[in-house]
């Protein structure tokens, strides 16, 4: 259930690990999703890079090749604008309801 949920979040969105343990019926287990997605593959497209901490940070501290935040880098690709090394959830975070 945990990756049906992450697998909604739009194009330009963040989700939290609680958020997402929240719209999974497993409230309570944000450590759970976090887990949960550190198991998934690197060519995954299951969107992980979209679930950020309920502090508006980025968990992951994966790098490329250049030094540069994997998860971030893929936030920025989509139009997710930092302030420092947060994301302005008013404006991003996803309301949880699905776009058809």
């Amino acid at each position: 259930m945990i990756l049906a949920v992450v697998n909604q979040i739009p194009y330009a969105k963040v989700a939290t690990y609680g958020q997402i343990a929240r719209l999974a019926g497993l409230p309570k287990h944000a450590r759970l999703v976090g887990r949960v997605l550190s198991h998934l593959n690197a060519d995954t497209d299951i969107p992980w890079y979209r679930v950020i901490n309920a502090q508006a940070k980025i968990s992951v501290k994966q790098l490329d090749e250049h030094g540069h935040n994997i998860q971030q880098q893929k936030l920025m690709q989509e139009g997710i604008c930092f302030r420092g090394d947060r994301v302005d959830l008013k404006r991003y975070q996803w309301d949880g309801r699905v776009e058809i």
